[in-house]
């Protein structure tokens, strides 16, 4: 049996190797790897010196003591593996689950194999961890966005014994469907993570370890799957969130050469309306779907912030005053259960699809400089009834930028068509740009003339 010492000593081989590019075709230079700078801290489960069993056993017992819900248990925990106890308690997690469900096997698994993107990295994943995994004990584990596992390979031994609890390709690993784990939690939170032992929520589980990182697609930074290793404490050192890290930044590196094959299926997208509209209209496969004002703005605020914002984050954001977290947790979780799949678990929430809106739309024609195309497309103010600070910031921010474009440099035309929208039919010096720029043969300019004095008489604002 491979020892903790012997199998810590592979690892850093391994890292050195990676360092001196052993496999230079496989290299690639730091210029290469995604940046991510966004990305948190990791939360290491392992830090040097920390001793293995007595972080187990302190654990163990912050475990049992979470599901008796005694009073402050968690508190010998990290805070990422409480947060993560918590959202699988209120999924209703069994913490006696034996295993996994197998959500794809045998053509659904080869099918899902061929139609991901992961396929074409795989051998880069091969030669970097595989080839050491089964002198060293580990799992090297690879699945898809939605915590599916398409690959399992490494140690022989350790496969079968994981293939008891279901920890093999075709499974399904979000927390959702096991609790606390580093496939799970990674792809909840968007970042690396690691799960030590009884940090695991299924008890079946706790015996393993695992570091585990999200992949995104280079092209368009959408989440497409998942890099884990799993085995024994070793996995959770800090040098193993190091090589995991690095293999994905070469993944993702490699995929970037990787064009869509022409015709293929664009990745799912939606469309949400805001613009002079009290309620948000949601598209999502041709299917309208009216929101809530509430719901509206959580959506605008994520679609607005594709890394995606915690409770806290989306807190400040939302409410004008002091609001508490659970009161955001309640709201997403009532908007996910309208719209199912749309945004990820609790965590850092983060849309689970691209979701343009109307807005977009118009910022894209001001910043080409088609100001008439802009004016087109903007029907009125964005959630005009809206109090949310975020969201009165963007509808600041879109207006300002439309009107004040218009003043400088908009044509005649453009500025017309603005001032006859709710934004600007009472807007003086919009109406008295209008009538500068009108030509005098204009049959516009009586409009316009007309409207100025309207507003001398009943607002004042004229001089």
């Amino acid at each position: 049996m491979t020892t903790r010492r012997q199998f810590g000593d592979s690892w850093d081989h391994r890292l050195r190797a990676r360092r001196r590019c052993e496999a230079p075709t496989l290299c690639v230079s730091a210029d290469h790897f995604p940046r991510r700078s966004d990305v948190p801290r990791l939360s290491l489960a392992l830090p040097h010196g920390v001793d293995p069993v007595t972080r187990w056993r302190v654990t163990a017992r912050a475990h049992e003591s979470f599901l008796s819900a005694e009073p402050g248990a968690g508190t010998d925990v990290r805070p990422l593996v409480l947060e993560s106890w918590r959202r699988s308690a209120a999924l209703h997690v069994d913490p006696d689950r034996a295993a996994s469900p197998v959500p794809l096997v045998d053509d659904a698994l080869a099918e899902a194999r061929a139609a991901h993107p992961l396929r074409h990295v795989m051998p880069v994943v091969r030669k970097l961890l595989v080839e050491d995994a089964a002198d060293t004990g580990v799992l090297v584990i690879v699945g898809d966005a939605e915590g599916r596992l398409l690959w399992a390979e490494g140690d022989d031994d350790l496969r079968r014994r994981a293939e008891r609890m279901h920890l093999m390709a075709g499974s399904a690993w979000r927390e959702d469907d096991i609790g606390t784990n580093a496939i799970g939690t990674a792809l909840t939170l968007g970042e690396t993570v690691q799960v030590f032992g009884s940090e695991h929520y299924a008890r079946t589980v706790q015996p393993w370890s695992c570091t585990a990182s999200p992949i995104r697609d280079p092209h368009t930074g959408a989440l497409i799957g998942v890099l884990d290793i799993t085995g024994g404490a070793s996995v959770v050192e800090p040098q193993s969130a190091i090589l995991v890290r690095s293999v994905v930044a070469v993944m993702e590196s490699e995929l970037r050469l990787v064009r869509p094959a022409a015709g293929a299926v664009p990745a799912a997208t939606g469309r949400l309306e805001v613009l002079g509209r009290d309620r948000g209209l949601l598209v999502l496969g041709g299917k309208p779907v009216e929101l809530s004002l509430r719901h509206t703005e959580l959506l605008l605020l994520l679609s607005a912030n594709p890394d995606g914002l915690s409770a806290s984050e989306l807190a400040w954001q939302l409410y004008e005053h002091d609001a508490a977290e659970v009161t955001v947790r309640a709201e997403m979780s009532r908007l996910r259960k309208a719209v199912p799949d749309l945004v990820s678990p609790a965590g850092r929430y983060r849309l689970r699809m691209q979701l343009r809106t109307d807005a977009d739309d118009v910022t894209d024609r001001l910043a080409d400089g088609d100001h008439c195309g802009a004016v087109q497309l903007y029907p009125g103010d964005l959630l005009p009834r809206s109090i949310a600070p975020g969201v009165v910031t963007m509808r600041y921010r879109l207006h300002g930028w439309l009107r004040n474009v218009l003043l400088q440099s908009g044509d005649a035309e453009a500025l017309r068509r603005y001032a006859r929208t709710a934004s600007g039919r009472e807007d003086v010096q919009i109406w008295r740009a209008v009538l500068d720029r009108l030509s005098p043969a204009s049959p516009h300019r009586a409009e316009a003339a007309a409207v100025l004095a309207d507003l001398d008489d009943n607002l004042g604002h004229v001089g």
